[in-house]
């Protein structure tokens, strides 16, 4: 079989590299947000925002599904370079220890304050009681007929599906590695003018249907819509990362998918208003159309995403090389963080304006944080998605070449 001819076109994507870490930065602001929300979270904020949950929904659609399809983009960068028992051990080094690691430490603060907030069983307030408690599951830590299932992953479950994502693609590697990347071919030569837009968005329409009868869940065993959906994004992301025609395409059709993105996100936005959170569902004479506009608004901002993104973005530069080494840890740690400041910041009684700015500004602050510490502990840097340093003492890896094995983490 012949190679596949994206192969040679790129070495490198700094473009992708930017908007992963851009979408990485959204979620964090998405998650504060959250606190202030309508929808179930950890902790919640007792002034819920009103119509906060229609602009949570600008991003919601497709933030994680782009992460997903540029997570797969950046695999396939690591997959051209070594063989695929390389690229197993490399994917397993870089994601099995933080997961490990968030289960262990960062996620227990989370569920301590969940279930102070919303546990109607009697809490240990006690942390080393509740930990241990945590630790063997016998919290019995329940809500009418809801209980919660410890020890969790909670917002690590992005990392967990990735890792499953990442050995799923290392088997169909090892059985047809060369018919897998000619795939991205088929795509370069059928994705060619308006089929960039429209044939992906049909597919799309077709997949959110599922939601209609497989919700989220974020649980590895009982998530197929998300499943379908996100390994989907992560092997289109794989396939047509080296293409230059695609690339160039998604460039000359940005306008459009903005064009796209918008009004839907309009309608999306005025649907979440009409039937909130808690309130009856909506016929489904209005759900089913409902999921085309919601894949209208996730390709056409996924489409202008990745076209602003290579005629703005792709170029290097030392921030960049240090934001795609630092967003691994920010993701780790950025949760815990925003769910134990805002439950106490909620104490403290201070204007709602000013109590939302200092929860980002602790978030961020404390993501920056603990990366400038960890990555100085070479001990700690595996649990933090990070290589540990071994010094040469003839040649060190070049910065690109670094930033390009960061960029393939979660």
């Amino acid at each position: 079989m012949m190679p596949s001819r994206a192969t040679p076109t790129v070495t490198r994507r700094p473009d992708l590299d930017w908007i992963r870490v851009l979408a990485f930065f959204t979620l964090i602001v998405f998650h504060v947000g959250m606190f202030y929300g309508p929808w179930e979270w950890h902790v919640k904020s007792p002034r819920e925002v009103p119509g906060m949950a229609s602009v949570l929904m600008a991003t919601s659609p497709w933030r994680l599904t782009l992460l997903f399809l540029v997570s797969g983009a950046a695999t396939r960068f690591m997959a051209d370079k070594m063989t695929v028992a390389a690229l197993t051990k490399a994917r397993l080094a870089r994601l099995v220890p933080p997961l490990v690691f968030a289960v262990l430490v960062l996620v227990p603060p989370q569920t301590y304050y969940q279930v102070i907030e919303q546990a109607v069983t009697p809490v240990e307030t006690y942390y080393p009681a509740f930990y241990l408690k945590y630790l063997s599951g016998t919290g019995h830590w329940c809500r009418v007929n809801d209980c919660l299932t410890t020890p969790t992953y909670n917002h690590m479950w992005f990392v967990s599906y990735l890792l499953a994502y990442s050995l799923a693609l290392s088997v169909l590697l090892a059985m047809a590695g060369q018919r897998l990347r000619a795939v991205g071919d088929i795509l370069e030569a059928r994705l060619t003018g308006w089929r960039l837009v429209v044939l992906p968005f049909l597919a799309l329409c077709a997949l959110d249907m599922l939601q209609l009868r497989f919700p989220v869940t974020h649980w590895l065993l009982h998530d197929w819509y998300n499943h379908i959906l996100s390994f989907t994004a992560f092997l289109f992301g794989f396939l047509i990362a080296k293409s230059l025609p695609l690339r160039d395409g998604f460039v000359r059709w940005r306008w459009w998918g903005l064009a796209l993105a918008l009004p839907a996100y309009a309608a999306v936005a005025y649907y979440t208003w009409a039937y909130p959170f808690g309130a009856p569902p909506a016929p489904w004479g209005i759900r089913v159309p409902m999921r085309v506009v919601y894949a209208a608004q996730q390709w056409g901002a996924i489409v202008a995403a990745l076209g602003f993104g290579a005629r703005h973005l792709n170029r290097d530069s030392p921030v960049l090389r240090y934001l795609v080494q630092a967003v691994f840890p920010f993701y780790l740690v950025h949760q815990t963080i925003t769910v134990v400041a805002g439950h106490n910041l909620a104490l403290l009684g201070l204007n709602q304006g000013l109590e939302a700015t200092l929860l980002v500004v602790i978030t961020f602050a404390g993501c920056f944080a603990t990366y400038e510490i960890v990555r100085r502990i070479n001990v700690l840097r595996p649990w933090f998605g990070l290589k540990r340093l071994t010094p040469r003492p003839e040649t060190t890896a070049q910065p690109q070449e670094q930033a390009q094995t960061q960029a393939a983490g979660a």
